[in-house]
């Protein structure tokens, strides 16, 4: 009776499909479908969703960057909502918004409008000075002091709270709906909850809404400097690096802290992101580093990933976004800060010498955004190193015990014959049990090297492919591994059939596996590394695969039973050898000739070489004939047939069949006591669990990293990712690949040729993944004269550049380097249209005048030296703007602001190698800065040198469509394909030049 899931190649294709397309349907299902808002939310019924929402849409109708007046009108809108969400939970407060919104003390709750904290702070050789516009929500604990310990102007040494983050700005290009409008609106939910009744929390809340964290974060580093960020031990930030889809976990601090996301109903997220970000593959900071490096706190980074096409531009709205994105990170915030807030241990507050508790590196995953798994890294390696200890010792015991039993038939060749009359030993019944080891390995090594010859191939010929058709390059890299490696196990398999051949494709792939473990192993000691958990689960996978492979020969006949049992039938068997002349045992008379005869009739199918067709049957003839049938008794190798599977009749005719049982066609005879059942179990073993994993991954990572190119990232790192994960997704399916029906792998291999033709020959950009470029323009006040720098990738930069009709006639330059932050990218230069940040009527001018008459007037600077001295005192006011720069032929060693803020030792002005440029930002427009610099000569220099440099104002207000002409006629006249986005702090950069 033929068992229904036979390891035969009908059940073995029908399962494989089913499984993995189930797997692959899911897991894309998962990646980019939003579980839907609820209508009503009955465990939180101070959260509003469609409240949200709209405040999301007032919050992103228009760009509201620090240095714009929309800004100001945010930061009111802000207060007064706030102000709104109390009055409604009927908690009371004073309404004064001078500076600080404080109700009766002691109160429940108070509100900062932070005007009044500075910070001067160095980053490499530039220095950043930064005044405060923070909006601070105090929600006071159960728990809390009831006094308003802030006042006392001395540390704060009490139980701490729970810090909750977001930024209220948006870049000068893009609307801020999901960077970070989804986290402010969220922020505002959690003050409505939390400020209900019944809802107060256990340990305080600090809900920051901060102001410039698009321009090196100084939103958060001002927060610093605030008496409340003493308070929080934990927080839990808010962002987005993209527009929409599900907000993901980025990044967490440690195992601890990471328990409490735990608790989201869709969780979302892997600890590789975390890793990924470390080590600059996507080019983006948040406050996140402020609140672990400065205030040492422990907490989460959550943000939205993708598309980052959008990020940045004026698809980052509500149009490009949905409830239910708002109501992924919603969800998982009210979760998370409820864990947190109700912490009762004293796991994040400070020790009684004043320091911070450390969390425990670690490592978390979910599973299909439903299920949540957090565990130490700790544990990891615990687990890491068991593997490299147990697995090789139980093996070597199970191959001393399978040895001992005589059933160990891998790696034997023969098996003594002998009769009880004979004088001498004759020659060896062939096992065969050596054939096929090498063929896993010269098919994985074939396999992946196709694959990342593809990785190459687009890397040279097309290679932002992946920006806009990331499926289609992911479909042949798929189906190329796929595919080769049937054609290869499959020749092999024809040629030189063997029943070991499953058994030796788990043994090489757990000792690739094991190599594998070894290496992470060591990044887990060494170096902290926790997203590498997928390989220690996919050799844990092997191991316990290859286990069940090892068992599978306790059911075999020891070989000498095998071989005495042949040798007591040979009548039968001789009588059979005009059908069975491969296996028949010769009389003993005539056992020296007929074993030779037989030894070489044996080996006829072993002589195929490399060139043998792998659709050759036995005969030689070349058809699938036969193939797909049932483990079945062997066919006759000698015989002329038409069907590989014999039939019944044939069956009942074989002294083989009906005495030792059935085994697959053209394998050894021995192999037919093998359970055909078992393979199920293994393909269970390897196929789920690693393939859920490392195909979350595979999205995540394609997700966050594919449109990266446009920010200078390589290309080429990204297509071996790809070609790496396609292994680690496709090995499991190896050991059972040789069974599956032909029909499949050639569909696969002519889908792959097609997929490799359109990923080489399409066009990489669409409307829809549309190539970001950055701009910026140059304005030199004195002269008049401006140039557009528009930086982008090399490629396609100059076509996009002349689109635009005022470089459509220009000599455009673009043979310079990118001048701007961003490597691997080239700029484009030309005259571009006269900005009008300034409007005529502020200096005075009528309103047709043309913007160049006023030019001298955007900025006015004075600079003064102290004679003998190297200290010099600059008076820098810029027209409509609250940020400037002061860029220095030669580092400053030090400066000051005059009215600026307090020492602190935890801020550095200057760096050790000083600073070639300060930037200089004010909360007021119009008042400017007085700033006093000095600087050191090198020691080679006798005499005092004097200073020369430029000062540089900012204008990123593009509210207004005939502010910057430049950038509107790129909006509207560039290819459909691409788009502009904001290329440094400003969009238009006005100079003058300066000398002391």
């Amino acid at each position: 009776m033929r068992l229904p899931i036979a390891f035969s190649p009908i059940p073995v294709t029908i399962i494989v499909v089913l499984v993995y397309a189930a797997l692959f349907v899911s897991l894309l299902y998962t990646h980019l479908v939003v579980p839907p808002s609820p209508s009503r939310v009955s465990t939180y019924p101070a959260v509003d969703g469609d409240v949200a929402w709209r405040d999301l849409q007032e919050l992103s109708n228009g760009f509201h960057h620090f240095n714009t007046h929309r800004n100001d009108e945010i930061h009111n809108w802000l207060l007064h909502r706030i102000e709104s969400i109390l009055r409604k939970n009927k908690v009371e407060f004073d309404a004064n918004r001078a500076e600080t919104l404080i109700a009766h003390s002691p109160a429940p709750v108070v509100v900062f409008n932070d005007r009044t904290s500075n910070v001067s702070v160095s980053r490499d050789t530039s220095s950043t000075y930064f005044e405060s516009t923070n909006i601070i929500v105090y929600i006071r604990g159960t728990d809390d002091e009831n006094e308003d310990w802030w006042k006392a102007h001395k540390p704060y040494k009490g139980q701490g709270g729970v810090l909750v983050n977001a930024h209220y700005d948006s870049v000068s290009t893009g609307f801020g709906a999901t960077d970070d409008g989804a986290g402010v609106v969220t922020v505002l939910q959690l003050i409505a909850h939390f400020t209900s009744e019944g809802n107060r929390p256990k340990r305080g809340i600090v809900a920051l809404l901060n102001n410039g964290e698009e321009d090196f974060l100084n939103g958060a580093y001002a927060f610093a400097k605030h008496p409340l960020s003493q308070f929080p031990r934990s927080f839990l930030n808010l962002e987005g690096a993209g527009s929409g889809g599900r907000a993901t976990l980025f990044r967490s601090t440690d195992a601890e802290v990471t328990k409490a996301y735990q608790k989201s109903p869709y969780p979302f997220g892997t600890v590789i992101s975390a890793d990924g970000f470390k080590r600059r593959l996507v080019r983006s900071g948040t406050d996140y580093q402020i609140f672990t490096s400065i205030l040492d706190m422990r907490g989460l980074d959550v943000a939205f990933m993708g598309p980052r096409s959008n990020y940045h531009t004026v698809r980052d709205d509500t149009k490009h976004s949905s409830l239910n994105s708002l109501w992924h990170m919603l969800s998982s915030s009210l979760a998370t800060m409820g864990a947190l807030t109700s912490e009762d241990s004293f796991a994040f507050d400070k020790t009684e010498q004043g320091t911070e508790t450390a969390g425990s590196e670690g490592v978390w995953f979910d599973l299909y955004g439903r299920t949540f798994a957090v565990f130490k890294l700790d544990a990891l390696f615990g687990i890491s190193v068991a593997l490299l200890v147990a697995g090789p010792l139980s093996l070597i015991a199970l191959h001393v015990t399978l040895s001992r039993i005589g059933k160990w038939y891998p790696f034997s060749r023969t098996q003594p014959l002998s009769y009880e009359d004979a004088d001498d030993t004759l020659p060896g019944l062939p096992l065969d049990g050596f054939r096929g080891f090498f063929r896993p390995i010269v098919t994985m090594i074939i396999s992946t090297a196709v694959v990342v010859a593809l990785a190459f191939l687009l890397a040279r010929v097309n290679p932002y492919v992946i920006y806009s058709h990331e499926y289609t390059v992911w479909t042949m890299m798929l189906t190329a591994f796929t595919a080769i490696s049937w054609f290869c196990l499959r020749a092999a398999d024809s040629t030189r059939p063997t029943a070991l051949q499953r058994f030796y494709t788990l043994f090489w792939m757990y000792i690739i596996s094991y190599i594998l473990l070894v290496g992470v192993t060591i990044l887990e000691r060494n170096f902290d590394i926790a997203g590498t958990y997928f390989i220690v689960i996919y050799s844990a996978a092997m191991f316990l695969a290859l286990l069940i492979a090892y068992c599978e020969f306790f059911f075999l006949p020891s070989k000498n039973s095998y071989a005495q049992f042949i040798a007591e039938n040979e009548d039968a068997f001789g009588r059979a050898d005009s059908t069975t002349s491969s296996r028949a045992i010769p009389p003993r008379s005539q056992h020296h000739s007929r074993s030779r005869e037989r030894l070489n009739t044996s080996n006829d199918t072993e002589n195929a070489t490399e060139t043998t067709s792998l659709l050759r049957d036995d005969h030689g003839t070349t058809s699938f004939a036969g193939y797909g049938g049932a483990r079945g008794s062997r066919r006759a190798s000698g015989q002329a047939s038409s069907t590989l599977v014999p039939t019944a009749a044939q069956n009942d005719d074989d002294p083989y069949n009906s005495a030792l049982g059935t085994f697959y066609p053209n394998e050894q005879p021995w192999s037919a006591r093998l359970p055909s059942y078992l393979w199920m179990l293994q393909f269970l073993i390897l196929c789920p669990i690693p393939v859920i994993l490392t195909g979350q991954i595979s999205l995540l990572l394609t997700y966050a990293l594919h449109q990266t190119p446009a920010d200078g990232n390589p290309v080429l790192q990204i297509y071996l990712f790809l070609a790496g994960l396609t292994f680690f997704l496709l090995t499991p399916l190896l050991p059972f690949l040789h069974r599956l029906h032909p029909h499949l792998p050639t569909l696969l291999l002519l889908i792959s040729i097609l997929s490799v033709l359109f990923n080489l020959l399409s066009f990489p950009f669409s409307e829809s993944s549309r190539l970001k470029t950055y701009f910026v323009q140059y304005l030199d006040l004195d002269t008049g004269i401006n140039h557009v720098g528009l930086t982008g990738v090399p490629k396609y930069i100059h076509d996009i550049a002349s689109s635009v009709p005022s470089a459509a006639d220009q000599d455009l330059d673009c043979h310079g380097l990118d001048l701007t932050h961003y490597s691997g990218l080239r700029t484009c230069r030309w005259p571009g249209l006269p900005p009008r940040s300034v409007p005529n009527s502020l200096l005075g001018l009528p309103e047709s005048a043309p913007p160049a008459l006023g030019y001298k007037d955007w900025l006015s600077v004075n600079v003064s030296r102290d004679p003998g001295h190297n200290t010099a005192r600059f008076e820098v006011r810029g027209r409509n703007t609250r940020a400037c720069r002061i860029l220095f032929d030669r580092p400053i060693s030090n400066f000051s602001v005059e009215g600026g803020e307090q020492d602190d030792n935890r801020f550095i002005p200057v760096g050790e190698k000083g600073s070639s440029q300060l930037r200089l930002w004010s909360r007021n427009w119009e008042r400017g800065w007085n700033v006093s610099v000095e600087w050191k000569d090198s020691d080679q220099e006798e005499e005092a040198r004097g200073m020369d440099g430029k000062v540089v104002c900012l204008w990123s207000d593009a509210n207004q469509a005939d502010a910057i002409p430049a950038l509107e006629e790129l909006w509207r006249f560039m290819p459909v394909w691409s788009t502009a986005v904001k290329g440094d702090d400003g969009l238009v950069e006005g100079s003058k030049r300066f000398a002391v």
